[in-house]
This record gives C-alpha cells, structure tokens and sequence, in this order.
C-alpha cells in the first residue's frame, strides 16, 4: 500500500477541517463560562447541569427518544422483512418495488415533509379526531426509516448463500422456521446496522418532524431550532454537543457491524 504524498495530505486534513471544524467549536463552546458572546470567559460544565433543570429540554428529550425508539422498532421490523421478500422471492412488481425503495432515500427532506402535512390534512378532513402529535410523527419517521433498513438488510444478504435456506427447506423446515432459526441470526448483523442507522436518523431530523408535530410534541431539534431564533447560548451548545455525540456513536455502532466480522460463531 502507498502512502499517501504530503499534498495529498494538507488537502485531507483542509477537507476534514472544513467539515467538522464548526462542529468542533460548538463542542467547545458548550465548555464556556460566558453566557452570551462568542469571547472564551473559562471551562464550565454548568450549562450541561442546566440543562436538567430546564423542562422544556427534558420533555423535548423524552419526546425525542420515545419518537426515535418507536419508530426505529416499526420501521426495522418492516424493513427488514421488505428486504428479505425483495431478495429471496420472485412476485409480480418486484422491480418497480425495488426501484421505487430507493424514492424516499433521494427525495428531499422538505418534499417529504410537505407531502405528509398534506396526506395528514386529507386524513382530518375525513376523520375530525385525527389530530398532529406524536403518533403522526411517528408514522412520519417510519416512512423514511424502512428503506434505509432495507437497503441495509439485503447488502447483508447478497453476501449470503441461499443455499443454506434452501438445505433447510429440504430437511423439512418450514419457511417461518427457515426464516427464524437460519435467515434470521445469519443476517441478524445487518439488522442491528439498519436499526442503529434508523435510530440515528430519527434523533437528528428537523424537518420532517416539524411539519407533522403537533402540541406537545416537540424534539430536541425543533427546541433548538426555535431557540437559535432569541440566540444561541451555552445550553443549544449543550444539547446539540448531546446531539452529536449520539449521531456519531449510531454511525459507529452501524460501522462496526457493517464489517462483517463473527459474531458468536455467526456467519457475518
């Protein structure tokens, strides 16, 4: 393997800086004593203390990971079924089916969200109870998370060999227990990588949770999105530093069983 040349690495290190050096200085200023004011005033953990007393970001955390949990257990449930029939049965439709997964990966966030505060708005016209909240939020999220999770699920099982399934089926297994007892743990590192990466996308999305939240409902991107408006202090530091931290141990978890490596004997 090549190294890499000096100028190869000064334009390396400009790229990294320019990505993550913003992030970088909302970390550290998370870290600073002043209150107001971008000047360096000395080290406190304060405002993350403060942050525990502050109602409004523990009801917004709380809405954030029940909306994150629940959505991520639906939509790896589903997904994970959709991509096992797209990669081991033969129906009718199946290729638009397949083309038509990839729709909500490219689509933009704004369109999306535009498009489900209209279907919501339809659904209240038929039904009067129907009412934004939580549990549209949660439809919401589903809607773009299941094909991230499938996407994810058959990566992994392109790497695996149906015939295994198929020797199951000969020795008398049924297709639930073909998928229970051999599909399942085979690929079982794929699902756990699609739902990490569901998770992760539910924590830090804006605006699809905007426009299909409702009294109550608000997420810790939206308290901060509605607290940059007075300006930003140390506690938005606070918790988009808490943000972060959580986006990237979800892409780190998602990595690591990305690899492929054995996990108690299991094929990866």
């Amino acid at each position: 393997m090549r190294r890499l040349s000096p100028p190869l690495w000064l334009t390396a290190g400009a790229i990294y800086l320019f990505l993550y050096a913003p992030v970088a200085a909302v970390m550290v200023y998370s870290f600073n004593s002043a209150r107001f004011g971008a000047g360096w005033k000395g080290f406190t953990t304060q405002w993350y203390g403060a942050l525990l007393e502050n109602t409004q970001a523990v009801d917004a955390l709380k809405n954030t990971l029940l909306l994150a949990i629940l959505s991520t257990l639906v939509s790896t449930a589903l997904g994970t079924l959709l991509g096992y029939g797209l990669s081991r049965y033969r129906f009718p439709g199946k290729v638009p089916a397949e083309r038509f997964l990839y729709l909500p990966v490219f689509i933009p966030d704004i369109v999306m969200a535009v498009s489900l505060l209209l279907f919501y708005s339809l659904l209240r016209r038929w039904w009067e109870f129907f009412q934004l909240g939580l549990s549209t939020m949660v439809l919401a999220h589903v809607t773009f998370q299941i094909p991230f999770v499938a996407i994810v699920v058959r990566s992994r099982l392109f790497d695996l060999d149906p015939a295994i399934e198929e020797a199951a089926h000969d020795l008398g297994a049924s297709s639930w227990q073909t998928f229970r007892y051999v599909a399942l743990p085979m690929m079982f590192p794929g699902v756990v990588a699609g739902g990490l990466l569901a998770f992760t996308l539910s924590l830090d999305d804006f605006v699809v949770s905007f426009f299909t939240s409702g009294p109550g409902s608000t997420t810790l991107p939206i308290l901060i999105y509605s607290s940059v408006k007075r300006g930003v202090t140390p506690e938005i530091n606070a918790l988009s530093t808490l943000l972060v931290l959580a986006s990237i141990s979800g892409a780190v978890s998602v990595m690591l069983f990305q690899r492929g490596r054995t996990v108690k004997g299991w094929p990866a």
